[in-house]
């Protein structure tokens, strides 16, 4: 009779542990579990593990470590080797998103990603064995950083995963960029914050173009505006003329669930002039792949609350488009749609998508500010990252 398979060991190194933190998002569906498929998902893994950089009030981490059993520990390093000499643990969970950190002069919040992915790397080192690692959306806020993360888990042979929950969450309608397509514009219309939820519609875009005819091959130049650079871009009519092409602007509004309106109105498409009173402070990224490619990212607070897509590919009459669906508050099950594919590399010791997506990103996301920050469309020669995706699709369905 054949033995259960032992649970994997997991190890939480995140910054903060709240509600509605990220590591209320995401590690603790491996505490409980997850909603798939009509049916409670249980993990074959055991949180034994944590290290908690900051625990201001609100703090859940010790309420959960004396309810699931595990022990938070003072570094990093202990929190791999469980207090004692080696490595013990057979999977690393990193969440470096939430709490009070300095910021760059270019506004980026400091977060440590790199410095706990430094230690880990170093207990491996020492210990002489590996686990694999999931790091939460950006790599890093430095873009060398995010690069050396990324060749050092090459080096050292060890599954690396990062990114964000909008490529694997649910999509309406349920549709994918065709692999092997040849797009020529692409869009993401979305909201939040520079330097936060920038990256989300970065790697919708991402997520998308990655799957074109040839794979990715990287970006040659990015430029984000903002303010009334913005709405003059926009009334260009096109990418030639400085803007993007309206029809896929258009295209993601109508995909939207959001879409703000005026008193006494429920779905009326809105006006130039609306769009200007309703979004105070708009950002447009504009992102020039190498192989001719081009995509822009609107940051469009006011209008819509939520990540809408749109693409013209080459030789077809309609636009490809599609809503990138976030269930609400309080489940947040599209965390547990990127947690499932951290599983599956946990589980199987392989990532499921390559993690140079999130590295390629990461990259938009600091050289979109230093564009911003210059006032000019900014070269982009170390964005030459390449990488091929599999074939089948891989957002959330069931």
């Amino acid at each position: 009779m054949a033995q259960p398979t032992a649970a994997k060991k997991l190890a939480v190194v995140t910054n903060v542990w709240t509600y509605r933190s990220h590591a209320w998002h995401m590690a603790e569906r491996f505490l409980h579990g997850y909603r798939i498929g009509g049916k409670w998902h249980r993990p074959p893994i055991e949180v034994v593990s944590a290290y908690v950089d900051q625990k201001p009030d609100g703090d859940l981490s010790r309420d959960r470590a004396k309810e699931f059993g595990f022990r938070i520990y003072p570094t990093v390093a202990e929190a791999l080797r469980c207090g004692g000499e080696k490595l013990a643990v057979d999977a690393v969970l990193v969440i470096g998103e939430h709490g009070d950190y300095p910021k760059s002069d270019l506004g980026q919040i400091q977060y440590p990603r790199y410095q706990y992915f430094e230690q880990i790397a170093g207990v491996y080192k020492t210990d002489g064995r590996t686990a694999p690692v999931f790091n939460d959306k950006h790599l890093s806020w430095k873009w060398e950083w995010a690069k050396r993360m990324v060749d050092t888990a090459r080096e050292m042979k060890f599954p690396f995963l990062a990114g964000s929950s909008l490529p694997v969450t649910w999509r309406m309608p349920a549709v994918d960029m065709p692999s092997g397509a040849e797009p020529e514009e692409l869009m993401c219309v979305a909201h939040g914050a520079l330097d936060v939820y920038d990256f989300h519609a970065l790697e919708v875009v991402q997520c998308m173009a990655e799957r074109r005819k040839g794979g990715e091959t990287g970006v040659v130049a990015v430029q984000v505006l903002r303010g009334e650079a913005v709405w003059k871009a926009m009334a260009a009519g096109g990418w030639a003329a400085g803007g993007w092409d309206p029809h896929l602007f258009e295209s993601c509004l109508c995909r939207s669930h959001t879409l703000a309106q005026p008193p006494t109105f429920s779905d009326r498409y809105p006006t130039p002039p609306q769009i200007r009173s309703w979004v105070k402070d708009p950002i447009a990224y504009r992102v020039e792949y190498a192989d001719g490619l081009r995509a822009t990212t609107l940051l469009l607070n006011g209008l819509v609350e939520d990540f809408t897509f749109a693409a013209r590919l080459k030789g077809e009459k309609e636009l490809l488009s599609t809503l990138f669906h976030l269930p609400p508050n309080p489940n947040v099950v599209y965390s547990a749609a990127l947690m499932a594919k951290a599983e599956e590399m946990f589980v199987t010791g392989k990532a499921p998508y390559p993690v140079e997506r999130t590295l390629l990103t990461s990259g938009l996301v600091a050289a979109g500010l230093k564009s911003l920050a210059e006032g000019r469309k900014l070269a982009t020669p170390h964005l030459a990252v390449r990488y091929q995706v599999p074939r089948g699709s891989l957002y959330a369905r069931d």
